[in-house]
């Protein structure tokens, strides 16, 4: 395998987000004294930032108060975030294989990096700033073969580059979901992916 590189997905997938992100939209709320539902907002990871805040604010705030959430983010977020179970072995399984990793994530790619590199995550490659079908540019122009995501739109991205899609059931989508959206694969959690990767033939 050693041409396969295999992306993933950040949010959900690889990271559990749903502490430090609801930790900031109740930081974002008093900051500038709007009701945000932060309980109902982590239940639909997965999309841009902005595809939520428009929920709370009139879209012509959005850009500004996108900024201001990605600025106190930092503070806010990555302590507060863990890995989800499963996710250093996958990585480490795809390496063992000889293989490349990279994240293809809509998270804002700065705070993509700070999440990883304070979990201790190292993919070769990291691209943010892309959703659903918009990961497929990334994925095409690192070669990617497998792409492992917990939203339809992650099925939607692999499939678009022509990938592997790969599915776990720890986002906001569940499984039958995932696999009547196109999912080659669905997986309970990462856990259960080296035991894949060792049988997978490309």
């Amino acid at each position: 395998m050693a041409s396969l590189t295999v992306g993933f997905d950040l949010d959900m997938t690889l990271i559990d987000s749903r502490p430090g992100i609801r930790a900031c939209y109740v930081a974002l709320a008093e900051r500038t004294g709007t009701y945000i539902d932060a309980d109902l907002a982590i239940t639909r990871l997965g999309p841009p930032l902005a595809d939520e805040l428009v929920n709370w604010f009139p879209a012509e705030r959005v850009p500004a108060i996108a900024d201001l959430y990605r600025e106190m983010y930092p503070s806010i977020a990555i302590a507060a975030t863990p890995a989800m179970a499963g996710a250093r072995e996958a990585m480490a399984a795809v390496r063992a294989a000889g293989g490349r990793t990279m994240v293809v994530t809509a998270k804002y790619e700065p705070n993509a990096k700070l999440h990883l590199s304070h979990l201790g995550i190292e993919p070769d490659v990291v691209v943010g700033d892309l959703w659903a079908e918009q990961k497929a540019q990334a994925l095409r122009e690192y070669g990617a073969g497998v792409y492992v995501g917990d939203h339809t739109g992650d099925v939607r991205g692999a499939r678009t580059a022509g990938a592997l899609s790969v599915a776990v059931a720890t986002g906001p989508c569940p499984a039958d979901e995932l696999r009547a959206a196109g999912a080659d694969v669905v997986l309970d959690d990462l856990s259960a992916f080296p035991a894949w990767l060792a049988d997978y033939r490309p």
